[in-house]
């Protein structure tokens, strides 16, 4: 428990609001078709009674002057040069859908951008919605694993193997969340070139969805260091409680460390001595055997044994 008051609980908490941040944007992004908008150029509609304005006027006779009328005049008319029969509609695209702004009415036209995106980029349209999808799986994991390591307070270790998986799923969500967003941007400017003539927009730029992802991106990243950064003070404060306690029973004990680190020198004595140390087995082998003959023949070889050990212990 004192160890687990001295956790940074705050950088865990920092970890979570970040990682939950990223997580609501990426879903925003995701589900919004705002990646990119801009304007197309289409050619006007013709005037009519429901279309007064943004249009092309045809001169219509009386009904009197209508045999002199004729439909060369009314060709030659729609067909005029100049940006005066054009009109530039505002259109925005997401992932899923892409919307046009309609000239006959106040609804939106919508079509699949996957229809739209030329065959050979659908491939990677697809590869870069599933990177998307796992990106935001990957998030929602990772905030469960770190609410899981705040309310789990009982077992510190079992917090630090929270912590150390909530960081690996959130780097391998920041670095699928970048590829799927560049993709998308690679696929959308070939649509751009290589798309249908009536959707290939005359400007465009990226839209608030798309700074929205990518600020996901930034967050998630952010989550990861800090998760990081738990764990590694986790790790030291561990290291340094061990050291401390080491030093305290050395201050505690130190006749019997003062005999270990014996022990630990007379194992690394150099090769060189090892005949020495023969000759002292020899040597106490042949005091056991004085000692067994001179007392009674009732004693056990195992208790001399035991005693001579204890004489020559630290």
């Amino acid at each position: 428990m004192e160890l687990l008051k001295g956790l940074p609980l705050r950088r865990t908490l920092l970890a979570v609001v970040l990682n939950l941040l990223a997580l609501t944007l990426s879903t925003t992004a995701l589900l919004g078709s705002y990646w990119c908008t801009g304007t197309q150029k289409v050619p006007k509609p013709l005037c009519g009674k429901t279309k007064a304005s943004q249009c092309i006027g045809v001169p219509i006779p009386p009904d009197g002057e209508a045999s002199n009328f004729t439909s060369d005049e009314s060709v030659h008319y729609s067909w005029e040069t100049g940006d005066d029969r054009f009109a530039f509609r505002y259109f925005h695209t997401g992932m899923w859908l892409s919307c046009e702004e309609s000239l006959e009415g106040p609804e939106e036209k919508c079509r699949s951008f996957i229809e739209l995106s030329p065959p050979a980029e659908r491939g990677i349209l697809w590869l870069s919605l599933g990177s998307e999808m796992l990106y935001i799986s990957l998030l929602l994991i990772s905030f469960i694993l770190l609410m899981v390591e705040i309310l789990h307070t009982g077992n510190p270790v079992c917090g630090m193997k929270l912590n150390a998986f909530a960081a690996v799923s959130s780097v391998l969500s920041g670095l699928l969340g970048m590829v799927a967003h560049m993709m998308y941007s690679q696929v959308f400017q070939a649509t751009v070139n290589l798309g249908p003539e009536d959707w290939r927009p005359h400007t465009w730029d990226y839209g608030w969805a798309f700074y929205m992802a990518w600020a996901s991106f930034t967050c998630c990243m952010a989550s990861a260091v800090t998760t990081l950064n738990t764990y590694t003070k986790t790790i030291l404060e561990f290291k340094r409680n061990h050291i401390k306690g080491y030093d305290d029973s050395l201050k505690e004990n130190p006749q019997h460390h003062q005999c270990f680190i014996q022990q630990i020198s007379s194992y690394y004595e150099p090769k060189g001595k090892a005949f020495h140390s023969v000759s002292e087995g020899v040597d106490f082998y042949t005091d056991l055997q004085q000692k067994i003959l001179q007392r009674e023949p009732e004693l056990d070889l195992d208790e001399v044994l035991g005693q001579t050990i204890g004489e020559d212990r630290c």
